[in-house]
């Protein structure tokens, strides 16, 4: 149902009538999504822990519901533009007390009314950019999250974390350089050059000088002295 609002725009409304609560208390819900975006207005009501909210979720989805189909609006460019609660019947009971005595039990009943229109062109520019903000926010946050898990997965395992594109490594042509650990040297091994340990030895003469002993040279001079 097509309805004015106070500042004259169009607006939908959706009524519920008996709602077995009193006034008071749907009221109190009322006051925090009033003049909120529809969006912002059910997120406020899901995370109410009042009994209330959920009946109010009701009729704000309603409304929502016929200003898609039967006004042709949009849900995102809604808002709400009015909500309140108008006391209905109240049915009277009695509760007996001491003394022959009796007590009146009041069980109130409400109608609760919300209505929902489209915002103005402005507002709209601004709900739209701060709904672009959030997402990129939320994207960047989520990537974010996602190279961090990957690191600590990586440092986990004792992998390093793979290299970025076109920073490849390239094995080098004229030889393999290593490190011996025990002497701290370093020797080189080229393609055609390949040196034994065990037939070469280093040691020191009496003056210090480094001397090379090839063992292959004294068996053969031990071999012709015999």
């Amino acid at each position: 149902m097509s309805v004015n609002t106070i500042d004259g725009s169009p607006g939908t409304r959706a009524v519920l009538r008996f709602s077995r609560m009193s006034a008071f208390k749907a009221r109190q819900v009322l006051d925090l999504i009033r003049g909120e975006e529809a969006d912002r207005a059910l997120e406020i009501l899901s995370g109410c822990d009042r009994g209330a909210a959920r009946v109010v979720a009701k009729v704000l989805a309603s409304a929502l519901a016929n200003a898609e189909n039967n006004d042709g609006q949009s849900k995102d460019d809604l808002y709400v533009a009015e909500c309140y609660a108008d006391e209905a019947a109240t049915l009277k009971r009695w509760r007996p007390r001491a003394r022959g005595r009796a007590t009146r039990i009041r069980k109130r009943s409400c109608h609760i009314t919300v209505i929902v229109a489209r915002m103005s062109d402005e507002r709209l520019r601004r709900s739209r950019a701060a709904r672009s903000d959030r997402a990129s926010t939320h994207r960047s946050r989520r990537v974010a999250g996602a190279r961090r898990a990957a690191a600590m997965a990586a440092s986990a395992t004792g992998l390093a974390p793979p290299a970025p594109e076109g920073l490849a490594e390239v094995p080098s042509s004229e030889g393999v350089s290593r490190s011996d650990e025990a002497s701290g040297t370093t020797s080189s091994l080229g393609d055609n050059e390949v040196k034994d340990s065990s037939d070469v030895e280093k040691g020191a003469d009496d003056d210090g000088a480094e001397v090379v002993v090839n063992d292959d040279a004294g068996e053969a001079k031990d071999a012709e002295e015999l």
